[in-house]
């Protein structure tokens, strides 16, 4: 297969290239602290939402360009190559908007997209608890019906971004009298509302990117529902394929910079780029994340023919998780004592190796743990025989 640019492609790589060097005093880094950032990618989101290049595939009417899968492909691949990250909006405009355009009235979009695709209101994803998360549909956070209302009670948490949300996607339990899969139902709700607490999760990697997120009787009014009553597993599975397709970007410092550490890292023989060793290791991660960056394009054309992202997406998180964790530990462990050198204005990398590490293993929980993932890839891709389901056909309210 050629995977070379066409001349159309080409043209477009030349034309984003020209407009990223025309803006690069704006471009965000990784630098900073977490205010500062989201400072600048606020800035940096609307500067592309004014000319195309935000939400490359999505139609004009929400703010897109009606652009094809590999544009947008090409644009990442070259903000990517000069260090611009992917940060703050991609639960939003990966998940959780494209679920709005799906399911709620054409008013509601109308206020709700733009501003996300300019970067002026960000999303979170309201759905893992401390007895739901791999096992989705286990969630015991309760709505209760009241007139043209629903107050909602309950907890979830390792809630993304949630301290810095304007909204979020809320799925809850409406009928514990049915099947786990069969009594749940799914909202959207402004993060300031009456009654929702949030407290930050202290990550080892420094971090308070995760949160607790507490609903002490909050009203939703029903219009804010998206879907049929009791009928949010659909709503919510369309949401985690747009999970599965963000989880399996990209991720850690480029190719080319990491054979740039190499070549300078001075080990016994040579430099770290001569040990076989990490040269062996380095191809398998080269190859690895290269066949889930061909296959997270099949699954972003068929998204911008309209098309549900399958089964297949889980591929992605569960390859480059586990890859960015292997990859950065090697990274580190050839600095020898100075790898213990986790300060960003002495470590190398600027630190940013030495965060991939610590935050890795919560990557490979969040939005489905490595098991998890093989699970559906099994069944759903390889059709394997299924696991069983004790408790299919179970009311939820008699289930332990």
């Amino acid at each position: 297969m050629d995977f070379s640019d066409t001349p159309q492609e080409a043209e477009y790589r030349a034309r984003a290239r020209d407009f990223l060097d025309a803006h690069k005093d704006k471009l965000p880094s990784l630098s900073g602290s977490e205010a500062a950032r989201l400072k600048k990618q606020r800035i940096w989101q609307a500067i592309k939402a004014d000319n195309g290049y935000a939400c490359i595939t999505w139609d004009s009417e929400w703010g897109g360009a009606g652009g094809t899968a590999m544009e947008r492909v090409i644009f990442r691949e070259e903000e990517a190559g000069r260090g611009v990250p992917d940060a703050f909006f991609g639960i939003g405009l990966g998940l959780c908007v494209p679920t709005i355009i799906k399911y709620a009235s054409d008013k509601q979009k109308a206020e709700l997209v733009r501003p996300a695709v300019r970067g002026d209101q960000i999303w979170c994803q309201l759905f893992s608890e401390p007895a739901a998360g791999s096992d989705l549909a286990g969630v015991r956070a309760k709505a209760v019906a009241d007139g043209d209302e629903w107050v909602v009670s309950g907890q979830k948490v390792w809630t993304s971004g949630a301290h810095y949300s304007d909204w979020g996607l809320v799925i809850t339990r409406t009928d514990p009298s049915k099947p786990k899969h069969k009594g749940l139902t799914m909202f959207f709700v402004a993060m300031d509302s009456p009654g929702i607490e949030i407290r930050p999760i202290h990550q080892m990697s420094g971090g308070v990117e995760f949160n607790e997120v507490f609903f002490n009787d909050v009203r939703i009014p029903d219009a804010q529902r998206l879907g049929e009553i009791d009928a949010g597993w659909g709503v919510a599975i369309y949401a985690l394929m747009n999970e599965r397709v963000q989880g399996g970007k990209e991720r850690g410092i480029p190719a080319g910079e990491t054979i740039r550490l190499a070549r300078s890292t001075p080990v016994a023989d040579g430099t770290l780029a001569d040990d076989g060793a990490f040269r062996a290791a380095f191809a398998d991660w080269y190859v690895r994340t290269r066949g889930v960056q061909l296959t997270r394009y099949r699954t972003l054309t068929a998204m911008s023919r309209g098309q549900t992202p399958g089964p297949e997406a889980s591929i992605g998180k569960l390859v480059t998780a586990f890859e960015l964790q292997e990859m950065s530990r090697r990274l580190v462990e050839a600095q020898g004592p100075f790898g213990l050198i986790d300060d960003r204005a002495m470590a190398f990398c600027e630190g940013n190796v030495h965060h991939d590490l610590l935050h890795a293993p919560g990557i490979r929980i969040a939005g489905g743990t490595d098991e998890i993932l093989r699970n559906i890839i099994a069944e759903r891709v390889l059709g394997l025989p299924k696991e069983p389901q004790p408790d299919k056909n179970v009311p939820f309210s008699e289930t332990k």
